[in-house]
């Protein structure tokens, strides 16, 4: 069975860094495509940025340069190192797992977290 646990989230100033974390039940990363997704009130639930279990990345261009994906396997622990966070990120945030290669579509991902919100004040 895939869970997924996230933390991190919480509310920094424009310009600020956060660092999510996903905690992953063990041997998914042998398996699965990961991805961190986002979804503010009113709005679709999109990618921000995908891994594949061969270490490929994939990132939205809204977060291309700013944000990175990256996992500790040792630690079952996947990350996003979120850099210049602007208002226009905040969002609650997804952590998901599937066979999509590296897919930033949601509709490829079966299985979710239960989210951390990211509040970006001016």
């Amino acid at each position: 069975q895939v869970r997924l646990v996230e933390s991190g989230g919480g509310s920094v100033q424009s310009g600020g860094s956060l660092r999510l974390s996903c905690a992953v039940s063990k041997y998914t990363y042998m398996r699965y495509s990961m991805g961190w997704f986002r979804q503010s009130p009113g709005k679709a639930r999109e990618g921000v940025a995908a891994i594949d279990p061969h270490g490929g990345t994939n990132y939205a261009g809204s977060v291309w340069g700013r944000f990175t994906i990256s996992e500790d396997i040792a630690k079952n622990t996947l990350y996003l190192q979120m850099n210049n966070l602007k208002r226009e990120d905040a969002a609650m945030y997804y952590c998901a797992a599937d066979s999509s290669r590296g897919s930033l579509l949601p509709s490829t991902y079966r299985y979710w977290g239960q989210g951390t919100q990211v509040t970006v004040s001016s």
